[in-house]
């Protein structure tokens, strides 16, 4: 049982984190990056790589802490059930600890991403279609 309850844990933060993932990095180039993905450097797209990773662990990190403390307390008592381990943690006890895990996943995340674009940059790998810039942008790169 207890099995069963860490595999969704780690399957929801997974599946989440390329569900933040590819949507941070849109919305990066939409809204932060002044020029459209197609005009950037192989350095400025890993940088977008790296900043949309650390992003989306440190969602996944949030996301998943407070079932994962449970988890934790369900190992360290083999006995007890979800509900009795939730309730002798705690509200503020399923939060303790977030900051370190904010550090830790957000980085690790991060890095691995980054890993796997330079992979894709260097050997010349296809790579997602960049998101289409916006109107309003277009204008005001024209406008300059």
């Amino acid at each position: 049982y207890q099995r069963r309850v860490r595999e969704a844990v780690v399957s929801t933060q997974s599946t989440g984190k390329f569900a933040c993932f590819e949507k941070t990095v849109e919305l990066l180039y939409k809204h932060v990056v002044p020029k459209p993905r197609s005009d950037c450097s192989k350095l400025e797209q890993l940088a977008v790589t790296f900043t949309a990773g650390y992003i989306a662990g440190v969602f996944c990190a949030i996301v998943s802490h407070p079932a994962d403390s449970i988890v934790s307390k369900l190992n360290a008592n083999p006995g007890g059930g979800v509900v009795s381990a939730a309730k002798e943690l705690g509200l503020a006890g399923m939060w303790k600890g977030l900051a370190p895990r904010i550090i830790m996943i957000g980085t690790l995340t991060a890095l691995q991403w980054f890993i796997y674009d330079s992979v894709k940059v260097a050997f010349r790998l296809p790579r997602p279609p960049p998101p289409e810039m916006p109107e309003s942008l277009k204008r005001k790169l024209a406008a300059q």
